[in-house]
């Protein structure tokens, strides 16, 4: 059980860098995908903090509903971006 805690925050700590990475990448550009992804992988920090702490279980209904806003996020600025490029 503790190395799953030590994993968990290894990954958010990966997935805050990744964040930093994307947030710098929309400064330089003003992509909104940038932006997008960055709120994602933040979101993905979150849920493996929440992961290594678990009050209820890690396989909890707001754990799902997390993941899913994390994805629908990345689908969103995937789908915008290729009806920017399409207008074009």
């Amino acid at each position: 059980m503790q190395i799953n805690s030590w994993l968990n925050g290894a990954i958010f700590m990966a997935a805050m860098v990744i964040a930093l990475f994307f947030v710098r990448y929309w400064r330089q550009s003003r992509d909104s995908l940038f932006i997008y992804f960055a709120i994602a992988f933040v979101l993905e920090g979150v849920h493996r903090l929440l992961q290594a702490w678990p009050a209820d279980g890690p396989d909890t209904p707001p754990s799902y509903l997390l993941r899913l806003v994390e994805y629908g996020l990345i689908l969103v600025a995937i789908i915008r971006k290729n009806r920017r490029s399409g207008e074009q």
